[in-house]
């Protein structure tokens, strides 16, 4: 879909926490266009039909959106294919949640954005499910004073090894995302402090592990773990967030790369997402773009 430049506004309108100097202006301006992109994540639910065709799409709060992208929404998902679900050996109708990770990055020809749907979750985070890894104590990471007096914001998605006594293993920050903008070097630096802070604060985290379900006997599970540093502000409904993509680190108690398209805004804050399980809908078709 082809949109008026939205990353522009997303960008004028979210501002930059790392003001750039003079100096860097020039040679920032380039690069942050290349690099910046913009997210929009969206909610709703999905009827799967016996066929794993799609037989109804009810987009949350459609209303607060254009009228144009909530239709554009509604006609991506509505041509989606999934895999029929199968109950007893016969195909049976569903419906599941889903998030939808929106994302626009400039056209070649500068003429605006294009935008398309780059992320989908089928699961919701539940603190009863007793089938999957949830949370006991978990402080918030503290926002690193340096960067809370520039106002930096960012978002760090974590990975996590969980031992069988619920005590983290392991931890990487898999990718820092921010909402500032200055000289590499200086953002580089950000990210640093940002999964730093982050990485510091889920060494400490408790979880009660699975009891029930297929990987309730696993000697150790991973779990994505979003976090946000906003300085208390949050994005309403339906809008567009400007932002300068991290890169991508592996974790190294890791063979898989399940999950490459998961993203800090596509998991809601406050949930924990076990990475090995993917018990939601299979979708056949591919998200393109």
């Amino acid at each position: 879909m082809r949109y008026p430049h939205i990353l522009a506004l997303a960008l004028a309108l979210g501002g930059a926490g790392l003001a750039a100097t003079p100096e860097t202006t020039a040679q920032t301006a380039r690069a942050v266009r290349d690099a910046a992109e913009a997210s929009m994540t969206l909610t709703g639910t999905i009827d799967i039909g016996t066929d794993g065709h799609v037989t109804g799409f009810q987009l949350d709060h459609a209303e607060k959106l254009p009228a144009d992208l909530a239709e554009f929404v509604q006609g991506q998902v509505q041509a989606w294919q999934f895999q029929p679900v199968v109950a007893n050996g016969t195909a049976v109708t569903a419906q599941t949640p889903v998030s939808l990770r929106l994302l626009s990055r400039p056209s070649p020809d500068g003429a605006g954005d294009n935008v398309r749907v780059a992320g989908a979750s089928f699961t919701r985070y539940d603190p009863e499910d007793t089938s999957r890894v949830t949370s006991v104590e978990a402080r918030a990471p503290a926002y690193p004073k340096n960067l809370a007096a520039m106002r930096a914001k960012g978002d760090v998605l974590l990975l996590l090894k969980v031992g069988r006594d619920g005590a983290v293993e392991d931890v990487v920050a898999e990718q820092v995302n921010l909402r500032v903008v200055g000289k590499e070097s200086q953002m580089r630096q950000v990210r640093n402090e940002f999964a730093r802070a982050s990485v510091s604060a889920a060494r400490s985290w408790i979880f009660r592990p699975p009891t029930t379900g297929r990987l309730k006997d696993a000697e150790s599970w991973t779990v994505r773990i979003p976090v946000r540093y906003a300085m208390g502000e949050r994005a309403a409904y339906g809008t567009w967030e400007a932002y300068i993509a991290g890169p991508r680190e592996h974790a190294p108690w890791r063979s898989s790369q399940a999950g490459a398209d998961a993203a800090p805004d596509l998991l809601s804050a406050g949930g924990i997402y076990m990475a090995d399980l993917d018990d939601g809908p299979r979708l056949l078709t591919p998200l393109g773009g």
